[in-house]
């Protein structure tokens, strides 16, 4: 599946790399060439990233399952101990 950027996002991503390389490398880069290698890093490096995010977020559901139990637990054979209870109580 390939990573894809909404048509502003990626104007706002290829003004961000022109920016980049006015302030921090030693001649700057054109509109043309900025979206050449945002396309670059989307293809190449863009799926290291959303695979990364998949595998946190998998294992933070994950966890969330497994604690399932803790947050939805009933307490079994209760009838009797509510009134053993108020028993205790009356005496």
């Amino acid at each position: 599946m390939p990573i894809e950027l909404p048509k502003d996002q990626r104007a706002q991503a290829i003004q961000s790399i022109e920016r980049y390389f006015r302030e921090h490398m030693d001649e700057p880069i054109g509109n043309i060439a900025a979206g050449g290698l945002l396309g670059f890093f989307l293809e190449e490096i863009g799926p290291v990233v959303y695979n990364k995010a998949v595998a946190d977020v998998q294992e933070r559901l994950q966890q969330r399952v497994s604690e399932v139990d803790l947050e939805v637990h009933e307490d079994e054979f209760a009838y009797w101990r509510k009134y053993e209870r108020g028993a205790r109580g009356k005496k």
